[in-house]
């Protein structure tokens, strides 16, 4: 099982960029995606999830209207659109797919920095 971010950088305030995630050694389409992210001296938070089959989509309340999250099933990748950014989404982002408490992966990180 493999999960891969990129897209990570700095970029300023009121910019944008994309994150992905590709996956491996999974049935993908059977999981629910996610991105969360950790701060520095902060917990990992819910950025955003979307589900397996259905697609439905959850934000949290600090990126609701700006961020986008999807998913391509046939690439086995899962995206972030960021968009408006703000310094205070600085973070690593994180990448996550669930199906149960038994079978649940990480991905590495990639750390996203907004200038002000």
């Amino acid at each position: 099982v493999q999960l891969v971010e990129s897209g990570g950088g700095l970029v300023q305030a009121g910019g944008s960029l994309t994150l992905s995630c590709a996956a491996s050694g999974f049935a993908f389409s059977s999981y629910v995606m996610s991105w969360h992210r950790q701060a520095p001296g902060k917990e990992r938070e819910l950025v955003a999830s979307i589900g397996s089959f259905s697609g439905s989509t959850n934000y949290a309340d600090s990126v609701k209207g700006r961020f986008t999250i999807s998913r391509d099933n046939a690439k086995r990748t899962v995206y972030l659109q960021m968009t408006s950014l703000k310094p205070e989404d600085t973070a690593v982002y994180y990448c996550r797919a669930y199906l149960s408490p038994a079978y649940s992966n990480w991905g590495q990180g990639t750390q996203v920095t907004v200038s002000s």
